[in-house]
């Protein structure tokens, strides 16, 4: 790249554009550079997706980068406002954040509460949210739900973060694809009217290091590069096929009444197997437009090799090489539990049956007391 190159910046994070590596910061494609030039809106291809996608992407931040923030968080005084997908819950925990945030209070808030179906009350799936963050070591001093995306409930969110923070800075934390810089976004509407400001103009530090917006009274308040969670389902599907299983709009839950020796695929990129246990009913929580298909446990192996890229999709036939294998867990149930795939959905199973799970290497799978 020329030096005049090296000058040119993100408009979106301050990173400066670069061709050479797809992983480091401020990347941009040859053609995008050139037509970002064009048009005078000169976006990295992390800013660049986040824009139009709502799609966060990793970025090459060493471990010492992130602690060096840690650090700096727990040293602050500030109200901590962490925000977690209810969608995906378990996919949005921080490891050791109880360690890290020190003395400062914590504010739990669940996005993309617009995700579930309005016949769960929101009373309960706060409680729910509540008892499984302190399952996590975290004892937050306020819960709240909100939709970033539909604007819902921001307001309110703004009132507790001011009725908790004192005389404090707010640092907002959260790992990546939990819909942060879409909140964030919302709040600077509220308070300024200006709208996608994040990925539009430049404030003191970068998404990749941290954003400081002034509150009335001279604190700030922060916001935090996303965290990188390597165990969702986002780390190993490409984008166009992430857009077909991470939800848009409201789950519709499929219910399927099953005998032991059943087997349900999920797309081709989960399987459940019911192993044990009377006819009972499951229930599957993912995002609609991916497709279930029930077989028998006896044909499944054979019906995944035969299906797999074309009936069983995603991921598509010129994306299989991509595809990690696909790694077996096998759980007992003592209670009604959610069997859940980090960044794809869950399945929820009566107490007391023997069930298998399989899902891509790399992709978390765990139980849990069900949500609903």
């Amino acid at each position: 790249m020329t030096d005049q190159q090296e000058e040119l910046r993100c408009i979106g994070c301050g990173s400066v554009i670069q061709t050479t590596d797809q992983q480091g910061l401020g990347y941009t494609p040859q053609s995008a550079l050139e037509r970002g030039l064009a048009s005078g809106e000169l976006y990295c291809q992390r800013c660049f997706r986040l824009r139009h996608y709502n799609e966060i992407a990793p970025v090459a931040l060493t471990d010492d980068d992130f602690l060096k923030l840690l650090n700096q968080i727990r040293d602050a005084q500030a109200l901590i406002v962490y925000v977690v997908d209810i969608f995906d819950f378990n996919g949005s925990l921080i490891p050791g954040l109880h360690r890290f945030v020190g003395d400062n209070p914590v504010l739990l808030v669940g996005n993309k509460e617009d995700l579930l179906p309005r016949s769960l009350r929101r009373s309960k799936l706060t409680d729910w949210l509540r008892q499984q963050a302190n399952q996590a070591g975290i004892r937050p001093v306020g819960t709240t739900l909100v939709s970033a995306k539909k604007n819902h409930q921001i307001e309110a969110l703004l009132d507790q973060i001011e009725q908790l923070r004192g005389d404090r800075d707010v640092y907002v934390v959260g790992v990546t694809n939990v819909g942060k810089s879409t909140l964030i976004n919302q709040i600077i509407k509220q308070r300024t009217g200006v709208q996608d400001l994040i990925t539009t103009s430049r404030f003191p530090g970068t998404t990749l290091d941290k954003i400081e917006i002034p509150l009335d009274d001279g604190h700030q308040l922060v916001d935090t590069p996303g965290i990188i969670h390597q165990e969702q389902m986002a780390h190993v599907l490409p984008a166009e096929d992430l857009r077909l299983v991470a939800p848009q709009k409201e789950i519709k839950p499929k219910t399927y009444q099953l005998n032991d020796q059943q087997t349900i695929f999920l797309g081709g990129l989960g399987r459940f197997d019911y192993l044990k246990g009377p006819r009972a009913g499951i229930v599957a929580y993912f995002d609609n437009n991916l497709p279930l298909h029930r077989t028998k446990l006896a044909n499944a192996d054979q019906f995944y090799d035969r299906h797999i890229g074309e009936l069983l999709t995603p991921p598509r036939t010129d994306q299989l090489a991509q595809l990690p294998p696909l790694v077996r867990y096998e759980f007992k149930t003592t209670v009604k539990s959610d069997l859940v795939f980090e960044g794809l959905g869950w399945i929820t199973v009566p107490k007391g049956v023997t069930v298998a799970v399989w899902a891509p290497k790399g992709v978390a799978v765990l139980l849990r007391p069900a949500m609903i």
